[in-house]
């Protein structure tokens, strides 16, 4: 069974080192999921390009990268706006299921979203604020325990805060 696990980080620099030991270590650019909102502080390396998608996300067309090349490296790098919540920068398979047409009022945007990838909703509901106030998410998934072992001291050398894992599962009604 597959599992992801997580960690709040508080800033570009410290995700951006996390990125670079997980790239460094083997983990797939599609394995890993960043989410950080896009506000004044963000925005000397990535920027918006509104457009707007009656799913209820709004998908920017491309994120420049200058600085933050590290980000750069994740799959589907992109921007996105959500209706009541604001402007945030994802990358990874948090992309997809932001991106996706199910992602609504229905299923809470962001809440939704890291349920998604397999965030049990209690975290998923505490780490929309601390991600509304300026930290940064970082969801890997990982095939076995030796993965997840190693995530977590990549995780834990960093400093990160609310390292986590939980099984990649959805729960049946």
């Amino acid at each position: 069974m597959s599992k992801a696990v997580f960690c709040i980080t508080k800033n570009v620099s410290q995700t951006e080192s996390i990125v670079d030991h997980l790239k460094a270590d083997g983990f797939s650019n599609n394995a890993i999921s960043v989410l950080f909102p896009d506000t004044s502080t963000t925005k000397d390396f990535a920027h918006e390009k509104h457009t707007k998608a009656p799913e209820g996300a709004a998908i920017g067309g491309t994120v420049g990268l200058g600085t933050g090349a590290v980000l750069g490296w994740l799959a589907g790098i992109g921007s996105l706006a959500i209706p009541g919540v604001g402007p945030f920068i994802a990358a990874g398979p948090i992309m997809g299921a932001l991106s996706g047409a199910a992602v609504g009022a229905a299923t809470g945007g962001l809440t939704g979203a890291m349920i998604g990838v397999g965030i049990p909703e209690y975290e998923a509901k505490r780490f929309e604020g601390k991600i509304k106030n300026g930290n940064i998410l970082i969801s890997v998934h990982a095939a076995n325990s030796e993965e997840r072992r190693q995530i977590k001291a990549i995780f834990e050398h960093a400093h990160a805060d609310d390292i986590a894992s939980t099984e990649e599962e959805a729960v049946s009604a």
